[in-house]
């Protein structure tokens, strides 16, 4: 059995886990939202999809693992290790990043004016998976 790809298995997987978790849970608050205010909803399901970003740099990160993987530059364990640690670091970026879409919403479904705010916090949340990102890149090449 070959257990070569299974670090640029992991980086997918776990970014694609956390963004499905994380949209899902502001998802849910975009619902609740959009029952009870008549307007943004465009804005409300913007936010809510701001957490799958982090499933394209796990995409990425697979894809680049792999080609190091067989062109001999990275080795499987050390592969293995990347794929947990930035895997695990965009799992949870994601997750923290839909709960802090659901109270972003939340929070503008009162005051509309701070829609604009709660973005800004959505790219707090988000640059901790752009640094494990930058990080992991580092590490391949």
């Amino acid at each position: 059995m070959d257990y070569a790809m299974i670090g640029p298995a992991l980086a997918l997987g776990f970014g694609c886990v956390g963004s499905s978790i994380g949209c899902g849970i502001a998802c849910m608050a975009s619902h609740a939202v959009m029952s009870r205010v008549e307007e943004n909803h465009g804005t409300f399901i913007g936010m809510s999809a701001v957490a799958a970003s982090q499933s394209i740099y796990g995409f990425v990160l697979m894809i680049l693992m792999k080609a190091s993987i067989v062109a001999g530059t990275l080795t499987p364990l050390s592969g293995i290790g990347i794929g947990i640690g930035s895997g695990l670091a965009l799992m949870v970026s994601s997750i923290y990043q839909g709960k802090c879409a659901a109270t972003g919403i939340q929070a503008s479904a009162k005051q509309p004016a701070i829609i604009g705010k709660c973005f800004a916090a959505l790219g707090i949340v988000e640059s901790f998976s752009l640094f494990a990102f930058v990080f992991a890149l580092l590490l391949i090449s």
